[in-house]
């Protein structure tokens, strides 16, 4: 092949993540491990009061439209034609 004298070295080179992190500061020291002397425990915090559960608000208009099978199928075949346009239109096969 005549680009063998040109690619057939193997180069080991420094790959871009190698570089990097190479400019990145070195990671902070790990903090000391807690000492295992017994001591006075902190204070539990008390906790909050579960919400009480509310019951689910009836579903408006708009929401029960667009849950519809109809509004579904509908919204499926617009996608569908748009699609088909937009694929028309970026490789030219347009129309006339």
């Amino acid at each position: 092949s005549p680009l063998q004298p040109k690619y057939a070295a193997v180069l080991d080179r420094e790959s871009a993540y190698e570089k990097l992190t190479a400019r990145l500061p070195p990671p902070p020291a790990a903090a000391p491990p807690p000492s295992a002397t017994p001591g006075p425990k902190p204070k539990a915090t008390p906790k909050a009061a579960p919400k009480p559960r509310v019951a689910p608000e009836e579903d408006s208009n708009l929401e029960r439209m667009v849950k519809s099978s109809a509004f579904k199928s509908f919204a499926r075949s617009a996608a569908t034609v748009l699609g088909r346009e937009i694929t028309r239109g970026v490789f030219g096969t347009r129309r006339r």
